[in-house]
């Protein structure tokens, strides 16, 4: 039986929010409206930039999570200056459909966390 994409992005959420902190609840929970407001590209760099820095690990994590599934759906670059190249050089159907995918798996990301880990 096959599953879904709906439920492959479900399965990969839970696995991702196993085991992270109440921080990585917190910024899932706001990446959504992040990417919004200032795009997918700032807000990939925002979160390298951020993870890069001591104690603050889940930045990196949950950055490096939804490169590992983007590259799933898109065959993007996994690592950071790689993926910055692919999206750099992505035309604007592309581009739209990576950013619409982002949403979506971070949707499930942020319901998931939130019932994974404990307050």
């Amino acid at each position: 039986m096959a599953t879904t994409l709906e439920q492959r992005r479900a399965a990969d959420a839970w696995q991702c929010a196993k085991g992270q902190s109440r921080d990585y609840v917190n910024l899932a929970k706001g990446l959504p409206a992040l990417i919004m407001n200032s795009g997918l590209m700032q807000v990939m760099a925002y979160l390298h930039e951020k993870g890069s820095k001591e104690k603050q690990a889940y930045y990196r994590t949950l950055a490096m999570q939804l490169r590992s599934w983007l590259h799933g759906q898109f065959r993007t670059n996994t690592e950071f200056e790689g993926f910055m190249n692919d999206l750099m050089q992505a035309d604007s159907l592309r581009f739209q459909a990576i950013t619409a995918e982002a949403f979506a798996w971070l949707r499930w990301v942020r319901q998931v966390s939130a019932a994974v880990i404990k307050p």
